[in-house]
């Protein structure tokens, strides 16, 4: 069969996309929000983040859906946790390794440097994308087809050398900053090991130059020596956030498993509050309304006072069709955590029973979360809500185009930050907002039709 010379080229160009890939905005990621886990990912980095003299208050740690062991760094502060690494991860100390590694690249500056080292290499690969398609077009299709080859290797070996010496630097850095906080590097090591096993039990390859990461055995070998050589190897795992990691854990589970997976892990027969967690989640799945409240009433009776036990029973109330018997649980976890997320939900609750007595308050509460947390689009949807059924419709607008800003909609943001200019005061904050978000719309569509499809 014959290919020709137009085909081999379009084929080797799509290789050349895949091999080097493309960067996702962070509103494409399966974001996962939740007020106790943001609170315990925050509480366990900001020892780190503050040994790596960054701001706490600029440094998030934020948790994507996603089954993988993995986490990553991209524009701005901020650390990506897979959930799988959750899952994977048996204690805190873990974690702080992963986020310590994280914390390296982003010290490092190393989001900017690897645009730097991919633009290097991509300069390899265009070069014998211009030479191959030449010799192709002059006849040469062997030798154009061998230049394209040799140009994708010496490209991709390029950068994952480039690459492999950024992992290396992040590990020392994380090694350091665990010391600087006084916490041991076991749990890095563990985690290794984890990696380790799985490596031998997929069958993933090790070979040094097709790996952008320092090999797992290098790695274990390097950090084992530089943490066991530190004051902190011996220093002990806090049970508080053990005992707050194994509750998210199973919570996570509860979330993201399959009921019957759910209850593989955390079977009836286990009375602890953290299987408790993760039975609620999975009945409430199976729409068993009675044993999914049943597992919140346990956790009520053990901890009265605990706002997330509250919010979890406020949630599946509110979800099974209960909205207005979900608001006492919700009110009080709001009331105990200030959590602009619970506000959320509670505003949620408020609105949902559809009973005008319940307006005011649901407004106050969710201009109270945007407050405090502006970068959440379902309190924003709630929120405008509120304005429409008050007649109010160029904030309902506005509190749209928020939304549609937020979850990378430009058409849509546009056409509702518009709406709402033509009805707010002009000059007043919330119109310059509105003009803003116009802008920033504007600037988007006008990006995305300067790109070329791909087929």
């Amino acid at each position: 069969m014959r290919v020709t010379a137009a085909r081999q080229i379009a084929a080797l160009l799509a290789a050349f996309v895949i091999a080097f890939g493309t960067s996702t905005p962070a509103y494409a990621q399966n974001i996962l929000r939740d007020a106790e886990t943001e609170e315990y990912l925050h509480d366990i980095a900001v020892p780190l983040i503050r040994a790596a003299k960054l701001d706490p208050a600029n440094v998030r740690v934020v948790l994507v859906g996603d089954s993988s062991i993995n986490a990553f760094v991209a524009q701005g502060q901020i650390v990506y946790i897979h959930s799988g690494l959750i899952a994977a991860a048996d204690n805190t100390n873990q974690v702080q390794g992963v986020i310590a590694h994280e914390l390296g690249h982003l010290a490092n500056g190393d989001v900017i440097r690897s645009e730097a080292g991919m633009a290097d290499a991509t300069k390899i690969s265009i070069l014998s994308l211009l030479l191959g398609a030449a010799a192709i077009a002059t006849g040469g299709g062997a030798a154009g087809l061998g230049i394209l080859a040799a140009g994708q290797q010496a490209a991709l070996g390029k950068f994952l050398a480039f690459s492999r010496v950024q992992e290396a630097q992040a590990d020392e850095f994380g090694a350091k900053m665990l010391s600087a906080a006084k916490l041991s590097g076991r749990g890095s090591i563990e985690f290794f090991y984890k990696l380790k096993n799985q490596e031998f039990r997929y069958g993933y390859r090790s070979d040094d130059f097709l790996t952008d990461h320092p090999l797992t055995d290098e790695r274990i070998a390097f950090l084992t020596t530089t943490y066991k050589a530190d004051p902190s190897w011996d220093v002990p795992d806090d049970p508080k956030l053990d005992d707050r990691f194994r509750r998210i854990k199973a919570k996570l589970a509860g979330f993201v498993e399959s009921p019957e997976r759910t209850f593989q892990l955390y079977p009836p027969t286990d009375t602890s509050l953290s299987a408790h967690y993760a039975r609620a989640y999975a009945y409430h799945k199976q729409a068993l309304l009675d044993k999914a409240v049943a597992e919140t009433d346990a956790l009520v009776k053990a901890e009265p006072d605990n706002p997330y036990f509250l919010e979890v029973r406020g949630q599946i109330l509110l979800e099974s069709g209960q909205p207005e018997e979900a608001i006492a649980p919700l009110r009080l976890a709001f009331q105990r955590s200030r959590s602009p997320l619970i506000a959320a939900l509670l505003g949620h609750a408020l609105l949902a029973t559809e009973d005008d007595k319940y307006t005011a308050e649901a407004k106050t509460v969710l201009r109270q979360a945007i407050a405090r947390d502006n970068e959440n689009p379902f309190a924003w949807y709630q929120l405008g809500v509120v304005y429409e059924r008050a007649g109010d419709e160029p904030r309902a607008a506005l509190a749209t185009a928020e939304r549609y800003n937020l979850i990378g909609q430009p058409q849509q943001a546009l056409a509702s930050g518009r709406a709402a200019l033509q009805g707010l005061p002009a000059g007043t904050p919330d119109w310059l907002r509105a003009q803003d978000i116009v802008m920033v719309s504007q600037n988007e569509l006008a990006k995305t039709k300067g790109r070329r499809p791909r087929g």
